[in-house]
């Protein structure tokens, strides 16, 4: 192949429709959440089984004290996140209308984000004692 051709379709290149440079940045953000998630959860689940076999007031206990809430935002954080990475890919790779793509790609935003600051305001109102 000489240096002048090129791989892409003569449709592709009228419609100038090539990569998006943000294909990197989005694979290495789901696999750095992933391997943060293998830390994590088995914590959260060790953690939390233990506490709750003890009974409801040490559920409560363990996720008020500062190092486990600490840790229990970082994983929801961490869990969410991954969370819409996921969905955002299955829609931009499943979704052919674009409008419909785009209104799906903002709900997956705003149903991460609720559910993310819903989780952590019920954390940080154990951890508080309210």
């Amino acid at each position: 192949m000489s240096p002048t051709s090129s791989m892409r379709t003569p449709l592709g290149r009228v419609r100038g429709l090539g990569s998006a440079k943000e294909g990197v940045r989005h694979w290495l953000s789901q696999r750095a959440s992933a391997v943060a998630l293998m830390i994590l959860v088995p914590w959260f689940l060790i953690g939390f089984v233990t506490a709750q076999g003890s009974g409801y007031d040490a559920a409560r206990d363990w996720i008020g004290s500062p190092l486990n809430a600490i840790l229990l935002i970082l994983t929801l954080s961490t869990a969410f996140y991954h969370m819409r990475l996921g969905a955002q890919v299955v829609i931009e790779d499943y979704i052919g209308n674009h409008g419909t793509k785009i209104a799906l790609l903002l709900a997956n935003s705003f149903f991460a984000i609720a559910l993310w600051a819903g989780s952590v305001f019920a954390v940080l109102k154990i951890a508080f004692g309210a």
